[in-house]
């Protein structure tokens, strides 16, 4: 089924073919949810939004039209509007998590140097988690989804050289933000 285009699927899916659709959310699941979670950095928050980007989906596939970008950006830009909704609910209604430490996984480095690494991932996601929205996605779409330039324009909607643009504007703010933070992070 891998060697099948999207294009050959979504035509069948878009019939109502849940097999097909089916076919599309197994492709597409892993790279959702890891957006996702990225941006929510709660697991259960990530699951629940993955499901209900895939069921937003499956239920308007019938209305997808082809409009030169891949299928994968249709379902990030629900994805994106999935987790703005998200965040602005929460900003309305703030959950109080009952435990709050980062866990540490030990795998054979010493200790200290686990914990400074920790340490180091804790105070860059603080500063990224500060950054307006957009500047997320684009930080999200180049290192975790591992997408080129060209394709991540498609998805926001912006040319090459803008995402080239504010991806550098994006380096440079954050190299201006770390400098200033203390790894403890108090």
């Amino acid at each position: 089924m891998s060697d099948i285009k999207d294009d050959e699927i979504l035509a069948s899916a878009s019939q109502g073919d849940k097999e097909a659709f089916g076919i599309l959310y197994e492709r597409y699941v892993d790279r959702i949810f890891n957006y996702i979670y990225y941006r929510t950095g709660n697991v259960h928050d990530a699951e629940d939004l993955t499901a209900r980007v895939f069921f937003r989906a499956m239920n308007h596939i019938h209305n997808y039209t082809d409009r030169g970008v891949p299928f994968s950006a249709w379902l990030y830009r629900i994805a994106h509007n999935l987790v703005a909704n998200w965040h602005r609910d929460r900003s309305r209604h703030p959950e109080i998590p009952l435990a709050d430490a980062p866990t540490l996984h030990y795998k054979g480095a010493a200790p200290e140097a686990a914990v400074v690494q920790t340490q180091e991932q804790e105070a860059l996601l603080r500063v990224i988690r500060h950054l307006p929205p957009e500047r997320q996605h684009l930080l999200i779409l180049k290192f975790v989804e591992h997408l080129s330039n060209t394709e991540i324009g498609a998805i926001m909607g912006r040319s090459e050289g803008a995402v080239k643009s504010l991806y550098h504007r994006i380096l440079l703010s954050l190299r201006d933000d770390l400098e200033g933070v203390e790894l403890t992070g108090d």
